[in-house]
């Protein structure tokens, strides 16, 4: 299956979807056949941040199209923060979506996760991944007189625009999910921005780390390889 990738969303992460998703394709012993846009992640994060979902819903229509002539048989969005307006684009989308959000609830209960820590976007904290995680307690950060999601939230859209990560910023962002391990009961911290990465690879915060791009990533090399089915 020809993969179609809504990338730029921001570059560091487009970066980050095409190394694993190519290490895990030939990993199955599979060819890779993809094609990757552009998005601006300075539209999405305007559009996030107001709410516009039929604004950047049209957006990625127009991109999706892109992909569709280029010959992809389905998408997906780079982002779990451009995630916010997925069945608004789902609705108008040439090409099946795959989600990066519908995956991880049964990720999370088959590894007998109770409840889990979420680190990203400040509507994907405060929203428990937009609502859809059924099987498992989603936490969000929290800390003593401060808003604690607006702080990490405006940090992370800093590393995704920047594409690098300070010792100051890992540092921050490793003692939030401390926090949420041991005084809010999250068994792991799932990284629920894809440029998260930045911050959390090569480095052991103490606790046990889920990267939700991962199990995207997985569902997606299935599906180029034939292993998983759209819609299945």
């Amino acid at each position: 299956m020809h993969i179609g990738l809504i990338g730029g969303i921001g570059p560091a992460a487009t970066v980050v979807y095409y190394q694993r998703l190519c290490a895990a394709v030939a990993a199955r012993g599979g060819r890779l056949e993809l094609t990757i846009v552009q998005a601006d992640i300075h539209e999405l994060i305007a559009n996030n941040l107001a709410d516009r979902r039929g604004e950047q819903a049209e957006i990625y229509r127009r991109l999706i199209d892109r992909l569709a002539a280029a010959g992809a048989d389905c998408a997906a969005i780079t982002s779990l923060g451009g995630h916010f307006c997925f069945d608004e684009t789902a609705a108008i989308s040439a090409l099946p979506l795959v989600s990066a959000i519908a995956p991880l609830d049964a990720h999370f209960a088959g590894r007998g996760l109770g409840s889990v820590g979420i680190l990203g976007t400040r509507v994907v904290m405060r929203t428990g991944f937009y609502g859809q995680l059924s099987r498992t307690r989603a936490v969000a950060p929290t800390a003593p007189d401060s808003d604690e999601i607006d702080r990490i939230g405006q940090l992370y859209q800093d590393i995704a625009v920047a594409g690098t990560c300070s010792d100051a910023q890992r540092r921050t962002l490793f003692e939030a999910g401390r926090r949420m391990v041991e005084d809010q009961g999250a068994e792991a911290v799932v990284l629920g921005g894809t440029d998260l990465g930045l911050a959390f690879d090569g480095h052991d915060p103490g606790y046990p780390v889920i990267d939700a791009l991962d199990v995207h990533v997985a569902l997606l090399a299935d599906l180029a390889t034939g292993a998983a089915r759209l819609g299945a």
